[in-house]
């Protein structure tokens, strides 16, 4: 397997991730001192950190299911990659976003 490949993809995620932190901390600085109400800046703010607590839980759940699923691949001792094992693998992608987005609904 060539592990070289890893590198520019990782490059791009990194680069990409610290874009987005860089976006958001201006977009919360330019909140801040826009003087605005401290009710909708808190707000704001409390809605910011649920949204980042139901999407770890969302990450979560969906990387369970996804386990689960290549734990079934694995015990019925599936070892080619065919239509039925990524029938399974989608599957329990599908059915992990289904349950976290029921969690969502009751938790948010």
């Amino acid at each position: 397997m060539d592990y070289a490949i890893f590198i520019p993809i990782t490059l791009f995620a990194a680069i990409a991730y610290s874009i987005k932190a860089v976006v958001d901390a201006r977009v919360r600085k330019q909140l801040v001192s826009s003087n605005g109400s401290p009710d909708l800046i808190a707000q704001i703010m409390r809605n910011d950190e649920t949204n980042r607590r139901l999407s770890s839980l969302r990450w979560g759940i969906t990387l369970v299911a996804l386990a689960l699923g290549f734990g079934i691949v694995q015990s019925a001792g599936w070892t080619e990659v065919t239509p039925g094992v990524i029938a399974v693998l989608v599957g329990a992608l599908g059915l992990g976003n289904l349950v976290s987005f029921a969690a969502t609904r009751k938790l948010g």
